[in-house]
């Protein structure tokens, strides 16, 4: 792709974004974490300032399908219009399950799935992340769409530590498919560390480090061979046995000669010339030697489960057994709030896995931007698309907080960048433009359950001290016609909540009369900033807010109400161990 690529976050409909805006085969690795038909609501949870978990929860989707008109004009669809194979899948899958929840689920996934084939390079891969609850059917589906053959792993990952109140063994892992395009797709050859045991067992250590010697690496094939491979070397016969010489291509890996040109009997000479083969004579064959290196281990398996209390188990690192995937602990400092995150180190795994440098992923379930970030900390092009505009702003300050001055270009696509785009949000719905204006300020959403903001739709705590003690800064978003009166019962809301400072966002231009009801309300004084009071009551309109004008408050250093994603910065690649 060209130099001038940015990055690019979508918010909407991911099924007609795949469609509209990404062109064929111009991804080369897809994750996707879509919702599991749970029969589950999933909140965000915010925590406060004063670190007292907030009130705040604003549902991020609500993981539960019924079959109604929707899902009965996509069936239409993808049955008339969809692959032959994917048609009769699903007319199948329809005559077993009926109209029910799990078929809705199903018939919102299949066209998905298909559009995800679709912008897939012929060499790119997809992983599908799911739970037990669907994944049996979900297979079936990727399988009509990419071809069995094409099917690679069905990765188990242990999300959790066991726990169970059922008459059942404890639930504690999701699956991840893994499908590639075609036959020739990117593959790293991930490994994982040695067992230190194994090491232990195998390896002999010396003042150069740790080197195999064990009767097991022969440096023979079965069967006869009439070339110079079975033709004796150093007085031993292969074929006298049935075998002929074959050198391990690891072992002509660890050498810096290129040994290509060099017959067979050459290449031993050479090897045995650099130390690399042992000939004993109380031994039947030659055995080779390796040298452990940095970058071995064994293959990556296709069970990901951390084991607590390993650490110091396996060789060359205190870490524990598939620490790098371990599941998010509640407490954990990467926990940002958002419900179904994945730890980075799963998508780690993933991305070295499974594309390289400069190449394009692509997460359309992105949710509070796992895939995303991490694919930025390890210099890959990404494309992020999510259904929220909360979702949208929390993977914005996640971006900027995590990666900083490094972080790539990137656009945003479907929030209002303009008046009449932020007019048109407002009439799809108040906690759409609400929830889009609270994220352009950077504070915490509340509860979208109706009569619960009380005239609030957002707030923020701010230190102005070294006390420890929190202030309280309030919002109120209107889209609509405003008068002085919302002024007035903002000023109440102020009183009751206690608040310092409060916000008045508005899409219309504020009259006079609001003007000077908010001056009415006089400034707030930080003592630690005596020079420069705050207005009490601040009105910003969203013409400020595209002009990039803030509420004023003393913060000390904060930021946003989002919780702040750790600085972390650019990864470096590490050949192929993980």
């Amino acid at each position: 792709m060209a130099d001038e690529w940015k990055n690019k976050l979508f918010i909407g409909n991911n099924l007609g974004l795949l469609h509209d805006e990404l062109a064929p085969e111009t991804v080369d690795l897809i994750y996707l974490d879509p919702p599991f038909n749970s029969k589950a609501s999933y909140n965000i949870l915010f925590k406060e300032r004063s670190g007292k978990q907030s009130a705040a929860q604003i549902t991020a989707f609500e993981d539960t399908w019924h079959w109604g008109s929707e899902a009965e004009l996509e069936f239409h669809e993808i049955v008339t219009k969809g692959p032959k194979k994917i048609s009769d899948l699903m007319q199948a899958f329809r005559s077993f399950l009926g109209q029910t929840d799990m078929m809705a689920y199903i018939t919102m996934m299949a066209p998905r799935i298909l559009a995800l084939h679709r912008v897939l390079k012929s060499t790119g891969s997809m992983y599908l992340h799911c739970d037990p609850t669907a994944s049996h059917y979900l297979k079936l589906v990727i399988d009509a769409v990419f071809g069995p053959t094409h099917f690679r792993n069905e990765i188990t990952w242990r999300r959790t530590g066991s726990h169970n109140k059922l008459k059942r063994y404890g639930p504690i892992h999701d699956t991840i498919f893994f499908y590639t395009k075609g036959d020739e797709y990117v593959w790293n050859d991930p490994k994982r560390p040695y067992m230190k045991g194994h090491v232990e067992e195998h390896f002999v250590q010396d003042a150069n480090g740790y080197r195999t010697n064990y009767y097991g690496n022969v440096l023979t094939g079965s069967g006869l061979r009439h070339g110079e491979s079975g033709k004796p070397w150093q007085g031993i016969d292969p074929s006298a046995k049935g075998r002929h010489w074959a050198i391990p291509g690891a072992v002509l890996e660890d050498i810096e000669d290129d040994l290509s040109d060099l017959s067979q009997h050459e290449k031993l000479d050479r090897l045995l010339e650099l130390g690399y083969i042992n000939i004993d004579p109380d031994q039947a064959w030659p055995i080779y030697e390796r040298r452990l290196k940095p970058t071995d281990g064994q293959l990556c398996p296709d069970i990901w489960a951390f084991q607590p209390y390993t650490g110091g188990t396996l060789f060359g690192t205190n870490d524990g057994i598939d620490e790098d995937v371990r599941w998010l602990p509640p407490k954990d400092q990467e926990r940002l709030g958002y419900p179904t995150q994945k730890p980075e180190g799963l998508l780690e795994r993933i991305i070295r896995a499974s594309s390289d440098q400069g190449q394009v992923v692509l997460d359309p379930f992105c949710g509070c931007g796992t895939t995303i970030t991490v694919a930025e900390r390890m210099k890959r092009r990404w494309i992020g698309i999510d259904i929220t505009h909360l979702a949208i702003a929390l993977m914005k300050y996640r971006l900027h907080n995590t990666m900083g001055s490094q972080l790539s270009p990137y656009e945003v696509f479907g929030v209002p960048t303009d008046l009449e785009s932020a007019r048109a949000l407002a009439l799809e719905g108040r906690y759409k433009f609400q929830n889009w204006a609270v994220g352009m300020i950077g504070v915490l959403p509340l509860s979208e359950k109706k009569g619960a903001d009380e005239g609030i739709d957002g707030y923020q705590f701010f230190a102005d001290d070294k006390s420890g003690k929190f202030k309280k800064l309030i919002v109120q978003v209107k889209s609509g016609h405003v008068s002085s009166r919302d002024i007035r019962d903002l000023k109440g809301a102020m009183t009751r909540e206690q608040a310092e400072i409060a916000v008045f966002i508005t899409l219309e231009k504020p009259t006079r009369p609001m003007e000077k009801e908010a001056h009415s309300a006089g400034f707030y004084e930080s003592r630690f900033l005596p020079d420069r009071p705050f207005p009490r009551m601040q009105i910003l309109t969203v013409k400020d807010l595209f002009d990039g004008k803030m509420p004023q408050y003393p913060q000390l250093g904060i930021e946003s109400g989002f919780k702040r994603a750790q600085v972390k910065g650019k990864l470096a690649e590490q050949g192929k161990l993980l």
